[in-house]
């Protein structure tokens, strides 16, 4: 039911999921609940909402991902949200999953290979700050850390037109406005199916704010 509850909002947002890419979805799905048992991949409570809570929640970015891209690269993959859905959505994509945990890097290869993707994404075991720079056209983090550190990690992993699209909760409004001290950022937030709380950031080239204008935004501050 989860799974056909998933199909039917992805319809309600003008996606319609093939059946190739539910199957490779639910191999997704599978190999998780199999995995859970042995690695906290997911929170428990989510585990009987995998569909919506995970899945869906992922699969939104498909509309969002430009169709010119051809590369993504995820930070913090985790479980696989929403790296190894993206990989499903646009099997066009060359995708790079950027795990810190040996563990977790295990479950990805393995969940890749039971989705049969056609496109096997590239597995990098590593710290986002210590492994070779991506240089992806899109670069995607969710639950991972908040604002100002992803435009951080995510700098040297981008090429110099790429798009960031990050899942944030409904604390996203106070992340943007810290991260705006330090960084330009051109962005849009994209209201999430799964939560009205939550947003997709989808995020333009962005830079580091020069130490001038920072100054003169703290000032402004201050005078109000």
């Amino acid at each position: 039911m989860s799974r056909d509850l998933f199909v039917r909002e992805m319809r309600h947002i003008g996606v319609d999921v093939s059946r190739e890419t539910r199957d490779q979805l639910e191999g997704l799905v599978n190999t998780l609940v199999r995995w859970q048992k042995a690695i906290n991949l997911v929170g428990n409570a989510t585990m009987d909402s995998i569909w919506v809570r995970h899945v869906l929640d992922s699969a939104q970015l498909k509309l969002l991902i430009p169709q010119s891209a051809k590369s993504l690269t995820d930070l913090g993959s985790g479980a696989g949200f929403p790296g190894l859905v993206a990989a499903a959505m646009r099997p066009d994509l060359e995708v790079t999953l950027i795990e810190s945990d040996a563990r977790k890097a295990a479950f990805l290869g393995e969940a890749a290979r039971r989705m049969g993707l056609e496109k096997q994404p590239k597995i990098v075991v590593g710290r986002i700050e210590a492994v070779p720079p991506a240089k992806a056209d899109v670069v995607t983090a969710r639950a991972l850390a908040p604002l100002g550190q992803l435009l951080k990690w995510a700098h040297p992993h981008r090429t110099d037109t790429a798009i960031c699209l990050f899942h944030k909760g409904k604390g996203w409004q106070v992340e943007l406005t810290e991260a705006m001290n330090d960084w330009d950022i051109p962005g849009k937030p994209f209201t999430s199916v799964t939560d009205l709380d939550a947003v997709i950031l989808r995020i333009g080239p962005y830079s580091l704010r020069d130490r001038q204008s920072k100054g003169r935004r703290r000032k402004d501050d201050d005078g109000d």
